[in-house]
């Protein structure tokens, strides 16, 4: 009797102590998992944190950010420019005068893109508008510029929309532009010279720094006597621009 109680207990004991090893294991794999979810966890927010990080310096490395917006007032940055005669090179100080015109140097900007032709006549004479304008030696340039010496005006916006005007390609230029002048020309006085300026032919009013570029546009700035016969342009040969 003694011997089969004894055989008994010994059958328990070992029974629980399988059971207590049954739950030691199963804690140590639930434990394991939880490690695994959350380094599961870790990962992804690492990567999530990595591609939040990664875009925003994509976006300003490939300018797809909104970019600085233009001055609410562009009378601000009109004209400004040296006060000489002509003819008027190309600047060789680009990021400056980009500066100075509020147009940032950077990419092409692709949200608009289209083009305008600027005559310059002085005295009944053409004055070259510069390749260059705008267009910086290490590949950069701003949404306002020109690529070839033929008068012809890319505007390469970032932004739909975006206004541009002449007097910030003659800032761009470093030729002074205003009412009353282009670079040291200077309207009255004794000669009685004035200066005017056309968009398709029509004269426009005001001053001449603020007209606005549109595509396919021909504007023409004309200085010299009041009497003076010149043919002014009214559209430009659009058909020969490659």
């Amino acid at each position: 009797m003694s011997g089969k109680a004894s055989s008994k207990t010994k059958t328990t004991s070992g029974d629980r102590r399988d059971l207590a090893k049954a739950a030691a294991a199963v804690a140590r794999a639930e434990e394991a998992r939880r490690e695994a979810r959350t380094r599961r966890l870790l990962v992804i927010t690492g990567v999530v944190a990595a591609a939040i990080v990664g875009g925003a310096v994509l976006a300003q490395v490939l300018g797809s950010e909104d970019p600085p917006a233009a001055p609410s007032d562009l009378t601000a940055v009109r004209g400004k420019g040296a006060e000489s005669a002509p003819p008027w090179p190309a600047p060789t100080d680009v990021a400056a005068r980009a500066e100075a015109a509020a147009l940032p140097l950077g990419p092409m900007g692709t949200a608009e893109h289209y083009h305008a032709h600027l005559d310059v006549l002085v005295d009944g004479q053409s004055v070259p508008v510069p390749a260059n304008i705008g267009v910086d030696p290490s590949g950069q340039m701003s949404a306002l510029h020109t690529h070839t010496p033929d008068g012809i005006v890319h505007i390469e916006a970032e932004r739909k929309g975006q206004t541009f005007t002449l007097g910030q390609l003659f800032t761009e230029w470093n030729v002074a532009l205003g009412p009353d002048r282009v670079g040291g020309l200077t309207t009255g006085g004794a000669d009685g010279k004035t200066l005017a300026v056309h968009v398709n032919g029509t004269k426009a009013t005001g001053d001449p720094a603020m007209v606005r570029f549109a595509p396919w546009q021909e504007i023409a700035l004309v200085y010299g006597s009041s009497d003076q016969q010149v043919e002014i342009p009214s559209t430009y040969d659009w058909e020969s621009f490659g």
